[in-house]
C-alpha cells in the first residue's frame, strides 16, 4: 500500500483519469475536427495549377508597386479562429514580385472554404510596415483606423469556395 488513506487514493486516481481524458480529448479532437496541417510553405510553382491538378487557386496579384522585396500569399481556412492568425494558414506561397502583376499558384489541402491574404513586403524585412502592400480574396477594402492604421476585413468578406480543380481569382493590392 502507499500509506495514503483509501479515499485519497480513489480521488487521486479519479483526478488522474479525468485529466488523462481531458488531455486525450484536446490532443485528438481539434486535429481530427480541423483536418489541416498548418504553416506549410513552398515557393511559387505554377505547375501546381496545371490542368488536372488541384485543388488549388491561381491568383493574379495586381497593383504591385515594384519588384522589390518579397511577396507572401497565404491561404487560411475560412473561419474566424484561423483568419490572419500567426502560423494558422494552411499554405504560404513565397514569390518574387514583378512590378505591375504576378501570378501565383496556391495548392490547397482539400475542397472547401478558404480566404486568401497577400502581403507585399516591399523592403524584404519580413515584417509588416506601413509602406507594404496588402490584398485579400474578393478584394474588400482595407479600412484604416485614425486614417493610417490598417484594419483587415472579416473572414466573411474574403471567403471563397475552392472546388477539386483549379480556381482562379484576381487580387488587387492596396498600399498605405
Amino acid at each position: 500500500m502507499t500509506g495514503f488513506p483509501p479515499l485519497f487514493r480513489l480521488s487521486r486516481l479519479a483526478s488522474l483519469a479525468a485529466a488523462g481524458l481531458m488531455l486525450a480529448g484536446t490532443a485528438t479532437a481539434p486535429l481530427a475536427a480541423q483536418g489541416y496541417t498548418y504553416a506549410r510553405t513552398m515557393t511559387n510553382d505554377l505547375g501546381q495549377c496545371a490542368a488536372a491538378k488541384g485543388p488549388a487557386v491561381r491568383i493574379v496579384v495586381n497593383g504591385l508597386k515594384s519588384s522589390d522585396g518579397l511577396l507572401f500569399v497565404r491561404a487560411y481556412p475560412a473561419n474566424s479562429r484561423d483568419w490572419l492568425k500567426s502560423k494558422r494558414y494552411v499554405m504560404r506561397v513565397d514569390a518574387k514580385p514583378q512590378g505591375g502583376s504576378t501570378t501565383v499558384c496556391v495548392p490547397l489541402p482539400a475542397e472547401g472554404d478558404y480566404a486568401i491574404a497577400v502581403h507585399h513586403d516591399i523592403n524584404g524585412n519580413r515584417k509588416t510596415d506601413l509602406s507594404d502592400g496588402a490584398g485579400m480574396s474578393n478584394n474588400p477594402g482595407i479600412k484604416k483606423v485614425l486614417g493610417f492604421i490598417p484594419r483587415p476585413p472579416t473572414v466573411d468578406k474574403t471567403r471563397f469556395t475552392a472546388s477539386g480543380g483549379v480556381s482562379r481569382m484576381s487580387i488587387n493590392l492596396q498600399y498605405m
